[in-house]
Order: C-alpha cells, then sequence, then structure tokens
C-alpha cells in the first residue's frame, strides 16, 4: 500500500471539474484507489463518490493505492493536487 496527503489547493475545491479529472486519472491505474477527508473514505474511481465528499479549499486529503502500479498511480494524484488542477 502506497500512501500520500495533499491539500486542496485550488480556489473552488473538488467541484465537477477536478472530480472528473482525479476518476479519470484514478481509472488509467489498476490498483484500487481511495481518498480519505476526515473519517470519510471514497473510491476514487467513482465520479459520485468523489464529487459527494464535498472537498474545499484547504482540505486534507490522504490518497491510499493498493496494486501492481500502486506508486504511480498515487504519483499521478498528487500532481494534479499540486497543480490545482490546472485552474488557477
Amino acid at each position: 500500500m502506497t500512501e500520500g496527503k495533499v491539500i486542496v489547493k485550488n480556489k473552488l475545491g473538488i467541484h465537477a471539474r477536478p472530480a472528473a479529472l482525479l476518476v479519470r486519472t484514478a481509472a488509467k491505474f489498476s490498483s484500487d484507489i481511495f481518498l480519505t477527508q476526515n473519517s470519510m473514505e471514497i473510491n476514487c474511481k467513482s465520479i459520485m463518490n468523489v464529487m459527494g465528499m464535498a472537498a474545499e479549499p484547504g482540505s486534507e486529503i490522504t490518497i491510499t493505492a493498493s496494486g501492481e502500479d500502486e506508486k504511480e498511480a498515487v504519483q499521478k494524484l498528487i500532481e494534479l493536487f499540486d497543480n490545482k488542477f490546472e485552474e488557477d
């Protein structure tokens, strides 16, 4: 299992566009990928789950992946958060 922590840095948080980008990116990997905020853990490959998380700017999220490509998966998702989903 590989884990990484990120902060939501874009101005609008995880709304429809960033959620779709997260799900599209996660779907490229065979690993199981989860996002955890507070005590809520969701499947990162489900658009409804990611949007339902409603992560606001400044929220801390833990990315967890388990599988053969877990390290690459976590790294790519961390890059999305670090790049503010190319919004700002």
